[in-house]
């Protein structure tokens, strides 16, 4: 089982875009949005993954990923899916020896722009770059999953 440890803040520029060495285009929707177990599928460009997220305790969280068929994704969306599609663009941003994920949120969520950093461990140090905003990790608010509740 893997460890997911991750901090998550709001942008506040488009500084990331110049930064940014690879652009991700992601479509998910949930299966699942209990917080004890999300089951959450992704397209990530065309490759198809299946992901099962524990509960949150602090910026750790237990995590299952597995790749699956694009076209059993897209199916699983369209006949399974509990919640709203999410789609979203991500900028993947290397700074200071630490990967940066930057969504860019389309649709309903035109305009929200959250930057993740995964870490090794919660008490990991590491640099902001200067596109980071207020930190809100642990604000529920800011999950995908409550971004695509119904």
């Amino acid at each position: 089982m893997a460890k997911e440890i991750e901090r998550k803040y709001l942008v506040t520029s488009s500084g990331y875009r110049e930064m940014a060495s690879r652009i991700i285009h992601i479509t998910q929707a949930y299966l699942n949005t209990d917080p004890r177990s999300t089951v959450r599928v992704r397209i990530i460009d065309n490759h198809g993954k299946l992901t099962v997220k524990g509960i949150t305790r602090g910026a750790t969280r237990d995590e299952w990923e597995f790749d699956i068929p694009t076209n059993d994704a897209r199916d699983m969306i369209a006949a399974c899916a509990c919640s709203k599609i999410i789609d979203k663009c991500r900028y993947i941003v290397n700074f200071e020896g630490h990967c940066w994920e930057v969504d860019e949120f389309h649709g309903e969520h035109e305009g929200l722009v959250v930057a993740e950093i995964e870490l090794r461990d919660e008490s990991e140090r590491f640099e902001l770059p200067g596109f980071i905003g207020r930190e809100v990790t642990g604000d529920t608010r800011y999950y995908n999953s409550s971004l695509a509740e119904l």
